[in-house]
């Protein structure tokens, strides 16, 4: 994915996009495709995104894709429907969560690897509600978005509660482990 911008109209298309896979996975019990030659140009390149649900403030899905290997148009709408039906922390969407439903969008940069070679090093590096992180090693794997800096703003708490997103033992470097930083663009239905 280019690392140029998206502009709010995109962005709102693609929340749009998101709650129209959402509203045929768990209303219509289908999976929908959207036409991508109506998007604009940026939509249509490959892109890599996460599409986040709730409902009041309670997460009912989270899935999203750190690689851009099909049009971003088409990555949101399928991570919508994963979001709904198949987060394995949560049960699927219900038809009654529909109205209430806050459908939240974040389009990733690049994955850009961090430099560091412990987990002292890793904290400090962290640029506070700017980064999303990647750890991946041999044994695990995971990813937290720039958003999650809302619930944990010291780097040591986003740091550690990844770690035990992963299954790493606390304060801990892992054998093999990279560290990966990314940006995203958010966008939500969800009225201020």
């Amino acid at each position: 994915m280019s690392s140029q911008l998206l502009t709010d109209a995109e962005l709102d298309l693609l929340v749009e996009v998101a709650e129209q896979s959402v509203h045929q996975a768990v209303h219509e019990h289908a999976r929908w495709q959207p036409d991508t030659a109506t998007y604009p140009p940026a939509l249509r390149r490959p892109g890599a995104a996460f599409v986040t649900l709730e409902r009041n403030a309670r997460l009912l899905g989270c899935i999203g894709t750190l690689s851009a290997d099909r049009p971003l148009v088409d990555t949101v709408a399928d991570r919508a429907r994963a979001a709904a039906l198949s987060d394995p922390r949560v049960g699927p969407v219900r038809d009654s969560d529909l109205p209430w439903l806050s459908v939240s969008v974040s389009v990733l940069s690049p994955l850009r690897p961090i430099g560091v070679a412990g987990y002292d090093e890793l904290v400090a590096a962290l640029r506070p509600f700017v980064d999303g992180l990647v750890i991946d090693s041999h044994r695990y794997r995971a990813t937290f978005l720039p958003a999650v800096w809302d619930t944990l703003p010291e780097p040591a708490d986003f740091v550690a509660a990844l770690w035990r997103k992963a299954g790493i033992p606390p304060h801990t470097w892992p054998s093999g482990a990279h560290a990966s930083r990314y940006t995203a663009q958010h966008r939500s239905n969800r009225t201020p």
